[in-house]
């Protein structure tokens, strides 16, 4: 057989076999959340707010909605092996806002999706970014990368108030997946208490004009 194709053939056969070692998950996998920085107990309650806002179902790439963790070097993705989310990533987002509206806002009262406040402003938003980037060269720490578009919208005419798109970067402190889902955390928290900010702003006028 040609000494090419047979070494191409077994240079096929160790890739594949390296590709199905980074995306399998070994028994046992490790469990992670993040998000959960903010103490309610400790920090205390914010005053209630005066304007409810209803929260449409966050949107998040399909790639990075569940409970695997992505990371990304240069146009190569793959999920990191035997680290999932205890959640969906998605569920653990919006857990996360939940509560940072709950600690931080001071004009708007979050209205869950299960919930049958009226509210005349509806908060929109859709996770572009969600991601771990391997940008330093090989060794080297990631950064975790999040970006989130946020539309207000005014009920009843369904026009958009005021939309905005938050972004945020978070280097982890080492390459190991403890760190990793620490920048997971501080990325989350930074994003959020951005979209509280502009939230309560959006929320303390006496009336959003349509656009």
């Amino acid at each position: 057989m040609n000494r090419a194709f047979t070494a191409a053939i077994a240079s096929a056969t160790a890739l594949g076999l390296s590709a199905c070692a980074l995306l399998s998950s070994p028994d046992p996998v490790q469990l992670y959340r993040f998000g959960a920085n903010l103490d309610l107990q400790s920090e205390g309650l914010a005053r209630a707010g005066t304007r409810p806002v209803a929260l449409r179902r966050v949107q998040f790439p399909r790639a990075t909605s569940g409970e695997r963790i992505l990371a990304v070097t240069g146009d190569q993705a793959a999920y990191l092996a035997g680290a999932r989310w205890v959640s969906p990533a998605d569920v653990l987002f919006t857990d996360a806002l939940e509560n940072s509206f709950s600690v931080r806002s001071r004009q708007v009262r979050l209205i869950g999706r299960n919930e049958l406040t009226p509210a005349d402003l509806m908060l929109e938003l859709d996770v572009r970014q969600f991601e771990a980037r391997y940008d330093g060269g090989q060794g080297a720490a990631p950064t975790v990368h999040m970006v989130v578009h946020a539309r207000m919208l005014q009920y009843p005419e369904r026009v958009i108030a005021e939309e905005r798109t938050f972004a945020t970067t978070v280097p982890a402190a080492d390459n190991r997946v403890s760190a990793i889902v620490a920048a997971y955390s501080a990325g989350t928290d930074q994003i959020t208490d951005q979209i509280v900010q502009w939230s309560d702003t959006v929320a303390a006028r006496p009336q959003v004009p349509a656009r």
